[in-house]
């Protein structure tokens, strides 16, 4: 089975998930439809505007501090080129997951001459500080929404693990298999570790060394102020845009900004279980509004599926411009090269 294959195995599959979570978070509430179309249809399009402008805001922040991480490597992208990677990849990101962190780094590659893992390596950097920031973020929703955290977390966290280890202490055979298997997978690393060391000499050796010149780049920004400023602004950004959307429906107008912090902490992670975060997001929004804040399902409903689809009707729109005016501001420099 070849790569491509693989890929497009994986995206059905992801894309059948999404579909999936899609059709559960429809399902309950498709005979008020026209109640939902009615939302639509007397929300709040200026708060809406103004959710989309904050978001594309933050695709910019995070172009432009992408050469912070790029300089102490020893390359720099044009200003032009990183927004227009940044939004190639996450328009990428909505055909299969992960895939934009690829093709980013592939553009900077063709049109800055960037090395690809050097490139890689800063991308998966931005993703290191991008979970700090999260944990942070979940930090401080713990101060500001502890009594919903652990109500969520007792429900589905703690009370699942404790029927799982009863239920394991009752058969002991399944324990043994448990144990066993963690034993294998450290046997099997032992037995391997020679071949591993193997592999990081020679060519193999140099792409890893130049994925860790990227990784390591973050300890030698020149100027960490500007960075961590960057950084925190594009989360704020972040918070904002899903902030202001929450005011464009009557149902959830009333919620706060601890209340957001919730909802940007959770949603975030309903991105990663399907293309663009389809029906996953929505799915883990709902949940909230309805079962956490109480909000009306019309409004629970609505609400994630604005956000969502303006994100999406905004990242395609710029991706596809992107495609197209990347290879002309880039034609002069091409044929440079190519002479």
């Amino acid at each position: 089975m070849n790569k491509r294959t693989k890929s497009v195995i994986q995206f059905m599959v992801l894309l059948g998930v999404g579909i999936l979570l899609t059709w559960l978070s429809l399902n309950s509430v498709w005979g008020e439809r026209d109640k939902i179309l009615s939302s639509f249809q007397n929300a709040d399009y200026f708060w809406v505007f103004i959710s989309v402008l904050i978001s594309a805001f933050s695709h910019f922040l995070r172009a432009y501090r992408w050469n912070y991480l790029l300089k102490p490597a020893g390359y720099s992208v044009r200003t032009a080129n990183a927004i227009g990677a940044v939004l190639v990849g996450y328009f990428a990101n909505y055909g299969l997951p992960r895939m934009g962190e690829i093709t980013r780094c592939t553009l900077v590659t063709r049109y800055d001459k960037v090395p690809f893992e050097v490139a890689l390596g800063t991308v998966i950097t931005e993703r290191i500080i991008d979970t700090l920031l999260l944990l942070v973020i979940f930090v401080l929703t713990l101060f500001a929404q502890f009594s919903e955290l652990s109500t969520l977390a007792a429900d589905y966290i703690f009370t699942p693990l404790t029927k799982k280890f009863s239920a394991m202490s009752e058969n002991p055979v399944k324990l043994i298999i448990l144990i066993c298997i963690l034993a294998a997978v450290v046997i099997a690393f032992f037995l391997v570790r020679k071949r591993i060391s193997r592999m990081l000499t020679g060519k193999f050796g140099n792409i890893i060394k130049g994925f860790g010149k990227g990784l390591s780049s973050v300890k030698d920004i020149e100027h960490k102020f500007q960075f961590i400023v960057l950084s925190i602004a594009i989360w704020a950004s972040y918070f904002y845009s899903l902030y202001f959307c929450l005011k464009a429906f009557g149902g959830t107008a009333h919620l706060g900004q601890s209340e957001s912090l919730v909802l940007l902490l959770f949603g975030t992670f309903g991105v990663v279980f399907s293309p663009g975060g389809l029906g996953a997001y929505q799915a883990i929004m709902f949940s909230l509004l309805v079962y956490t804040y109480h909000v009306e399902k019309i409004s629970a409903v609505a609400m994630p599926w604005m956000a969502w689809t303006s994100q999406f009707i905004l990242i395609v729109v710029l991706g596809i411009i992107s495609l197209i005016v990347l290879p002309i501001i880039n034609k002069n420099r091409t044929a440079d090269v190519v002479s």
